[in-house]
C-alpha cells in the first residue's frame, strides 16, 4: 500500500512541477513588454537572453538600456533604431547639440543621475527631455512635477546619453567652484576650524599676493581631480607640481625668493609650527569650498637642502560613497569581494604601491558594511577619509598608539568589523589574525606586488603557516591605470606578433580593437580619470593546502591561475579589449 502511495505522490509533484514550469515560462513572456518585447521581436535579443537581462539590471537598480550597453549585449545604435520604430519617437542625435547651452540649472543633478534623463532644450512651457529608453516614463513625471514644466521625451543613443550627462554635470561642478571662488575671493578662503590657527602669525603671511597665489593653487588642484601637490625648493628655481591621474606634471614656478613665504603661509593654514623648519612635521587644512562641501589636505613638510618641501594629499571624503560599480571590478572579481564582505569573520587584504587606491577599496567595502547594527573601528595613519558611523583612530607611534596598542583595545570594545591601516610587523598581524579567527571581520593592507606575494610576506614576518590559511578568505591587489579620454581616443595598428607577445591571444588578435591616446583641450594627454586593474585570489583549499606545506608565492601563483584568478597583467589586458585605457599603460603599471 504504501509503495502505491508513494507513486502516486511521485506522479501528484512531477504534475505540479510541470505545471509550475509553464505558469513561470508564462510569466516570464508576459514581463517581456515594451522596449524588452520589441527587441526579442527584431532578433537583437533571446527571449531567455532577455529577461534574464531585464531582471539583472532591476537587481542592480540600473536602467535596462544602459544594462545592455555597458554589458555589451545590443549597441547603443541598434536599441535606439529598434525604440524609434515600435514607439514613433524620432531619434535625435545628441552630437549635433551645443552641450554649452544645455539648460543645466532646470533640473536637480540627483535626479538626472536617478532617472539618468537630460533637459536638453526648453521653448516656452515645454522642456524636452533626452532619454534612451522610451518607456522611462517615470523619469518625464518626475522632471513635470519638480520643474512645473510640461516635458516631452526625445529619443536618443545611450552612450551618447551617457557621455553627455558626464560633460553636464561636471560643467556645473566645474562651475559651482568658479562661482563658489571668484578672483575677488582668493584672499578670504575659508578654513575650518580657525580659531585652532597659531597666533604667532609673523608678517610674511599676511602677504596678500601669496595668500591669493597659494589659494589659487589649491582650487586649481581641485579644479583639475588632482590627489597630490607638490611644493618643491631647489637652488636656482622653485617649482609647483600637480599630481593627476598619477601623473606628476608641474604648473607654476615661482621666484624662488618667495619659497620661505610659501612654505610659512601653507605652514599656517595647516596650524603647523612656522619657526620649525629643522624636522618634519604633518597637518591637515580643512577647505571648505562650498556651503555643503569641504575637502581636506593632508600636508607634511621635509627639510632638504634648500628649504622646506611640502606635499598635499587631496582628501575627498565622496571617492568612498562612489560605490564598488566604478571602481573598475570585473563582475566575477567585484562577486568575490561582495561574498567576502557578507561573512561575519575572516581576513580580506588589499596590497599594491602606495597612490594604487589602496584605501577607496577599503572604505568602499566599509561603506557597504556601515549600518546601525554592526560595530565597525579603524585604526589608520592617518584617518583620510572621515565617514559618519565608524569609530576611527589616528595612529601616533610617538606617543605610543600604534596599530598593535589600537587594536589590542579594538577587542575590547565589542568590535563587528576592524580596519588595521597597514599590517607593519609581526605584533600587528598577530593580533589581527587572532582578531579574524575569534569572530570578526578584518580589513588591512600590505606592501607587496602582487597577491600571491601577500602570503609569503606574512609567512617571512613570522605568522604560522595555519594561521594564515584559515583567517585569510581573500586578497586583492590592484593599481590605478590612466582612462583613455572619450572624447579623443582613436584606434591604433599594432602588429599580431606584437598583441601576441604582449599576452593577448592568437585567435583574438585579428578582431582586436586597440584605442591610443591623443590628448584634447578636455584631458590630460589623452586620459582622464583612472580606473582599478585588480586580481582578485580567494584563498581555496588548494591554495590552504600549499600555504600549509610551506609553498612559495610561484606556486601559489600557478595555483590560483588553475582556479581561474586573472593576474594583474591579464585584468589590465582586459581593460585594454574594453577600450579603457591604452597598451602603453598597462605596460607602465604591471611592470615588475
Amino acid at each position: 500500500m504504501n509503495y502505491f502511495i508513494d507513486i502516486n505522490y511521485i506522479i501528484i509533484t512531477i504534475a505540479n512541477t510541470i505545471e509550475e514550469n509553464k505558469m513561470a515560462s508564462t510569466a516570464t513572456k508576459t514581463k517581456l513588454t515594451g522596449l524588452v518585447r520589441k527587441l526579442v521581436t527584431d532578433g537583437l535579443l533571446q527571449e531567455e537572453q532577455a529577461a534574464e537581462s531585464f531582471a539583472q539590471a532591476k537587481t542592480q537598480k540600473i536602467h535596462f538600456v544602459p544594462y545592455l550597453v555597458e554589458n555589451q549585449l545590443i549597441t547603443p545604435r541598434q536599441i535606439a533604431l529598434s525604440a524609434t520604430g515600435e514607439f514613433g519617437i524620432p531619434l535625435f542625435d545628441l552630437d549635433s547639440i551645443d552641450k554649452e547651452a544645455i539648460p543645466v540649472d532646470v533640473v536637480n543633478e540627483k535626479i538626472i543621475i536617478k532617472h539618468h534623463a537630460l533637459p536638453i532644450y526648453k521653448r516656452g512651457n515645454r522642456l524636452y527631455v533626452a532619454i534612451s529608453d522610451p518607456t522611462n516614463l517615470q523619469a518625464l513625471d518626475e522632471i513635470r512635477f519638480n520643474t512645473g514644466i510640461s516635458t516631452e521625451g526625445i529619443l536618443v543613443e545611450e552612450d551618447k546619453l551617457t557621455a553627455t550627462i558626464s560633460h553636464v554635470l561636471e560643467a556645473k561642478e566645474s562651475e559651482s567652484l568658479s562661482s563658489d571662488f571668484d578672483d575677488a575671493d582668493l584672499e578670504n578662503i575659508d578654513i575650518e576650524d580657525p580659531d585652532a590657527q597659531p597666533e604667532d602669525d609673523d608678517g610674511d603671511t599676511d602677504d596678500a599676493p601669496i595668500v591669493r597665489f597659494v589659494n589659487k593653487l589649491l582650487l586649481d588642484a581641485i579644479r583639475k581631480g588632482a590627489s597630490d601637490l607638490h611644493f618643491e625648493p631647489y637652488e636656482k628655481k622653485y617649482r609647483v607640481r600637480y599630481r593627476v591621474d598619477g601623473i606628476l606634471q608641474e604648473v607654476a614656478s615661482p621666484p624662488i625668493n618667495l619659497s620661505t613665504r610659501i612654505a610659512a603661509r601653507l605652514k599656517v593654514m595647516s596650524r603647523l609650527d612656522i619657526s620649525e623648519k629643522r624636522v618634519p612635521q604633518d597637518g591637515r587644512i580643512k577647505l571648505k569650498i562650498s556651503k555643503n562641501k569641504s575637502i581636506d589636505f593632508r600636508v607634511s613638510t621635509l627639510p632638504t637642502l634648500f628649504g622646506e618641501k611640502i606635499v598635499m594629499r587631496i582628501l575627498d571624503p565622496t571617492s568612498a560613497q562612489m560605490g564598488i560599480e566604478v571602481l573598475g571590478y570585473e563582475d566575477h572579481q567585484k562577486q568575490l569581494y561582495l561574498e567576502a564582505l557578507s561573512k561575519p569573520q575572516g581576513m580580506i587584504l588589499v596590497t599594491g604601491p602606495t597612490g594604487s587606491g589602496k584605501t577607496v577599496s577599503l572604505y568602499t567595502g566599509v561603506n557597504i558594511l556601515n549600518k546601525p547594527d554592526v560595530n565597525i573601528s579603524t585604526a589608520e595613519d592617518p584617518v583620510e577619509i572621515n565617514l559618519t558611523g565608524i569609530n576611527q583612530v589616528n595612529v601616533n607611534v610617538k606617543q605610543g598608539m600604534t596599530f598593535a596598542k589600537a587594536l589590542r583595545a579594538f577587542l575590547r570594545q565589542d568590535p563587528d568589523i576592524v580596519l588595521v591601516g597597514e599590517i607593519r610587523d609581526l605584533e600587528t598581524a598577530e593580533i589581527a589574525i587572532k582578531a579574524a579567527q575569534t569572530g570578526h571581520l578584518v580589513l588591512s593592507t600590505l606592501h607587496t606586488n602582487n597577491a600571491p606575494e601577500t602570503l609569503t610576506r606574512l609567512a617571512n614576518m613570522g605568522v604560522p603557516a595555519f594561521n594564515i590559511a584559515t583567517s585569510v578568505h581573500l586578497i586583492i591587489a590592484q593599481r590605478l591605470a590612466r582612462r583613455l579620454c572619450k572624447e579623443c581616443k582613436r584606434s591604433t595598428d599594432i602588429p599580431n606578433e606584437s598583441l601576441i607577445q604582449a599576452g593577448f591571444k592568437e585567435d583574438e588578435v585579428d578582431s582586436l580593437k586597440i584605442f591610443e591616446p591623443i590628448g584634447c583641450d578636455k584631458c590630460s594627454s589623452g586620459y582622464k580619470g583612472r580606473v582599478g586593474v585588480y586580481e582578485v585570489m580567494p584563498i581555496t583549499k588548494a591554495i590552504a593546502r600549499i600555504i600549509m606545506s610551506g609553498g612559495n608565492a610561484i606556486e601559489i601563483a600557478d595555483q590560483a591561475r588553475l582556479d581561474g584568478v586573472n593576474n594583474l597583467r591579464e585584468s589590465g589586458l582586459e581593460k585594454v579589449r574594453q577600450g579603457l585605457t591604452s597598451l602603453a599603460e598597462i605596460n607602465r603599471i604591471t611592470q615588475d
